[in-house]
């Protein structure tokens, strides 16, 4: 096998895993998904695995065994068609039948009967010459206009391949069975992120089981019912913990553990789940009232299933972007795809530090080292600052950063206030405060690391995504101790996103100020109101079709700072929404990694030069 050296496209050699399942049979399904940059596109299998052997299904996406693990259903996306396919498939013969087609279908739940399984997808008034809404907000990210949006629920006859009854609610709705019924969250008009009605449907009846909550039903056993959430929450912001609700009873399993879960479910009676901690993703159980962390490696659970007592997870760490392994009273690693890859490529391991911010505050970090680090000499350094706020760095695999290190950078990221791995009053610290504690966090991290490595303070750049490209934006505007900054699908101006991002009228009522027309704020922590102060040249880099951050964001502070004879440019990507940097097509892919590698080469050299865009991509694609 031979191996090109480090470069936009070294991505591509790896295998990414992801939607596993377990059957009662033992079996563990999964997706593997491989880089196919002939056709630009991601080719995707579910291997099915037992006892070391492996079944494949080709173009397949979305496991789902039967309750009596003989049978999968499993979806083939027709992109030219743009619809999907369902297909039931028998496991022990691999033999599939085609069940229906279908525009779109958003999940799968087989009954407890073994011949139904729930079919959501969405339906929209789709008229071929416009888009008509009467609600808020008109689009949504990486869905579009949403056209009038609801959610379809369909119960399928899986023999007789006909639909025996068929549901709507609300858009952003969820279901899944409980028993004969079906179990529905579904969203309130006044804050769609933060209450929900839970009720069961029977036919056309529908019962309520609890009103104006703060969580959601994730899954099911008997009458046991699993929640994700709190009863009210005040913010958004606020952690998600797990609940269990049984026979009119609510109980709280994790609330009282500090740190916040995602994902719970339930089997024999012990539940699961995933918990936020210090730029790890663990997985644990509740089990006869007592918590018991089962996979506290340093990494990231990314997905887990969990069935008759055998638990299936994908650990994603530092060099590898995930394997399969499963707990039986140890953890067992079943795969190791991207071995051999890694050991060619020579990946860095994150290295943990820590410092006190300006008032105390202890604040988790991680660099990795240049690649070529072999001299005294001082090497130039990119800060990476996460989006959410409340996301988290830590144990994770990130390509970019590992490009950027391989071509002689520092690369400097820390969880600053408001980030997620911390206890919820750690989180709820930006609420209103955007820009202020926590970019002074970010900056005694900058300020401790030119302290204690070898890190040239003239050649220091900064970059993020999201909310990350807010703190980009605000960054250059605040100091002038960085030398290059590259803000992707930021913001700049909170006022037009609360307008017209699709969250906007919600999450930045609470992160910014509740009243736009009158809070100082939208205008205080806007970056760019600060424009006159930028000295830091700077490339922005945005996707046409971001509904989160939209690309007004971009354009705005570029228009001003170029009109004011400022440094900047300005890099649209004609495809992909707020998460383009890890879902646009391979190509897009390459070309953003390719333009930011660059980039920096170019403005933190010793000697920096103008930025020549065009001669960047025009080099790329004749290297192609």
């Amino acid at each position: 096998m031979v191996f090109s050296m480090w470069d936009e496209k070294t991505f591509g050699k790896f295998v990414y895993l992801s939607d596993i399942r377990v059957s009662p049979k033992g079996l563990i399904a999964y997706v593997l998904t491989k880089v196919n940059f002939s056709d630009n596109k991601y080719e995707n299998t579910i291997v099915i695995e037992q006892d070391g052997l492996r079944k494949f299904v080709k173009d397949a996406l979305m496991p789902r065994f039967s309750p009596d693990g003989r049978r999968l259903t499993y979806v083939k996306r027709l992109e030219d068609k743009e619809k999907f396919e369902l297909y039931v498939c028998d496991i022990d013969t691999l033999s599939s039948r085609k069940i229906m087609e279908t525009k779109t279908i958003t999940d799968m739940d087989w009954n407890r009967d073994g011949r139904k399984v729930l079919i959501s997808s969405i339906r929209r008034r789709d008229d071929p010459d416009l888009w008509f809404e009467d609600d808020i907000p008109v689009w949504f990210d990486n869905k579009g206009f949403l056209d009038g949006e609801e959610v379809l629920l369909q119960v399928l006859d899986i023999e007789a391949g006909e639909v025996l009854d068929t549901f709507t609610l609300p858009r952003f709705s969820t279901s899944l069975w409980c028993g004969d019924k079906i179990l529905s969250n579904i969203p309130k008009r006044n804050n769609p992120y933060k209450l929900y009605d839970i009720v069961l449907l029977d036919g056309k009846e529908k019962e309520f089981i609890l009103r104006n909550v703060s969580f959601k039903a994730t899954d099911v056993e008997g009458k046991k019912i699993v929640l994700l959430g709190k009863p009210k929450k005040k913010s958004i912001m606020e952690h998600n913990f797990v609940y269990l609700y049984d026979k009119d009873e609510l109980v709280s399993l994790t609330e009282d553990f500090v740190f916040e879960n995602a994902d719970p479910k339930i089997d024999r009676g012990k539940v699961y789940f995933k918990t936020y901690k210090r730029g790890k993703i663990l997985l644990e159980v509740f089990s006869d009232g007592e918590k018991k962390t089962l996979v506290k490696e340093n990494g990231w659970v990314t997905y887990y299933d969990v069935k008759d007592g055998l638990l299936a997870y994908i650990l994603m760490s530092d060099i590898n972007p995930g394997e399969v392994y499963i707990f039986r009273k140890k953890n067992i690693q079943l795969t190791n795809y991207n071995r051999e890859v890694i050991n060619k490529l020579k990946l860095l391991h994150n290295k943990y530090f820590a410092y006190e911010s300006f008032d105390g505050t202890k604040i988790d970090g991680w660099y990795l080292e240049p690649d070529n680090k072999k001299t005294r000499e001082k090497a130039p350094m990119i800060v990476f600052v996460h989006g959410g706020p409340k996301g988290m760095y830590g144990y994770r695999f990130s390509f970019l950063m590992q490009l950027l290190a391989k071509n002689g950078f520092y690369v400097v990221f820390v969880n600053p206030r408001g980030s997620g791995g911390y206890d919820e009053k750690f989180a709820l610290k930006v609420v209103k405060r955007t820009g202020l504690e926590d970019f002074k966090d970010i900056m005694e991290g900058v300020k401790w690391f030119i302290n204690n490595k070898d890190v040239d303070p003239k050649r220091i750049g900064i970059t993020g995504i999201s909310y990350g490209g807010f703190m980009t934006n605000w960054a250059i505007t605040q100091t002038n101790i960085f030398k290059a900054a590259v803000s992707e699908n930021g913001i700049s101006y909170w006022f037009t996103s609360f307008a017209f991002s699709d969250i906007g009228l919600w999450f930045d009522r609470e992160i910014i100020g509740s009243n736009p027309f009158r809070s100082r704020n939208f205008r205080k922590l806007s970056p760019i109101f600060y424009a006159t102060n930028v000295v830091t040249p700077v490339l922005f880099i945005h996707s046409l079709e971001d509904y989160r951050c939209p690309l007004d964001q971009s354009v705005m502070f570029y228009h001003v700072l170029k009109d004011m004879g400022k440094e900047a440019y300005i890099l649209i990507f004609k495809k992909g929404a707020h998460g383009h940097s890890i879902k646009g097509k391979p190509i897009h892919r390459a070309k953003r990694y390719k333009v930011i590698t660059e980039f920096f080469k170019v403005k933190l050299a010793k000697k920096p030069k103008r930025f020549n865009l065009s001669k960047v991509l025009k080099d790329y694609k004749s290297s192609q």
